[in-house]
């Protein structure tokens, strides 16, 4: 790059606002800079951002097509410096252009309302549970060598056991059966809840719920349904009750359907009410981020 001193003001501006922002990041900034001029960084760092999911290979490839000459080793340290670590992305629902818009255009609609106005929604979701569950995770003490040793194998099976559940157990869930949850399960629980007040109930769009004979039911239970973005577990809730369930299982470890939802209901009951209200008072902070991030995946 030369000698500082050799810069014009604006070089020397443009290269201190970078160093912060880099000192702001926690990186190194003398191993950044050295012997790399701005327009070399700034491209460099383009074509990281350009494609977050290239190869030290492809990024190595890109450099030498730019006219930087470079090791891979070199481009790892580089990419550190810049301040990027390799993670293992987050998983999300897919949401093109149309569903985002939704998602911003409900959420807007829904920005003014206040914790008191969430807890009068009763949100509701169905959650998997697989019998192989509870040994996520195992791990085996082995010796070099024994990695196929039978007792040191964990069995796997295509079409493992499983319970589908909505607060109460159930089996797969079709427009029918997902009704007969509705009139034995969800009622009693929303008038316990609720008692003769009025109640919003959410559920979100998968076909059992959207079948039309399932909105005849609703419409004939004088029960007010709150319309749903398409896509957007992240704005509901009991999906935070459901890891909080899949946590306390890992040690479960049940070898049949019966432990299995014995384990499920002993988890679902040790939940706190004060759990539930943090969660129902974040929908606030859920309905601004959807807004700050014009519809795309959030945190939650």
């Amino acid at each position: 790059m030369g000698k500082t001193a050799d810069l014009t003001a604006v070089q020397k501006a443009i290269i201190d606002t970078l160093k912060q922002e880099v000192l702001y990041q926690g990186t190194s900034v003398g191993s950044l800079w050295e012997g790399k001029s701005v327009a070399e960084n700034a491209a460099q760092r383009e074509i990281v951002e350009k494609d977050r999911f290239q190869t030290l290979g492809d990024l190595r490839k890109q450099w030498t097509e730019s006219g930087v000459e470079t090791s891979r080793a070199t481009v790892y340290r580089r990419v550190q410096e810049m301040g990027y670590r390799c993670r293992i992305p987050q998983v999300k629902p897919l949401l093109n252009q149309k569903r985002r818009q939704k998602r911003l255009t409900w959420a807007t609609e829904k920005q003014h309302w206040t914790v008191a106005q969430w807890s009068k929604v009763l949100f509701s979701d169905e959650s998997k549970f697989c019998m192989s569950f509870g040994n996520h995770g195992a791990r085996v003490w082995r010796k070099t060598g024994k990695r196929e040793m039978p007792k040191c194998l964990k069995s796997s099976v295509k079409y493992p056991q499983s319970v589908m559940v909505w607060g109460a157990m159930s089996a797969a869930v079709n427009a029918a059966s997902y009704q007969e949850i509705l009139e034995h399960f969800m009622l009693p629980s929303a008038e316990k809840l609720y008692g003769d007040e009025d109640f919003i109930f959410q559920h979100d769009l998968a076909p059992a719920h959207s079948a039309k004979t399932t909105g005849k039911w609703f419409t004939d239970h004088g029960i007010t349904v709150l319309n749903w973005p398409a896509n957007s577990p992240d704005l509901n809730p009991i999906e935070n009750l459901w890891d909080i369930v899949k946590r306390k299982l890992r040690d479960a470890r049940p070898n049949t359907l019966d432990e299995l939802k014995a384990a499920i209901e002993a988890s679902w009951a040790s939940i706190t009410p004060q759990q539930c209200h943090r969660l129902i008072a974040s929908m606030p902070r859920r309905i601004e981020a959807v807004i700050s991030a014009k519809g795309f995946p959030t945190k939650y």
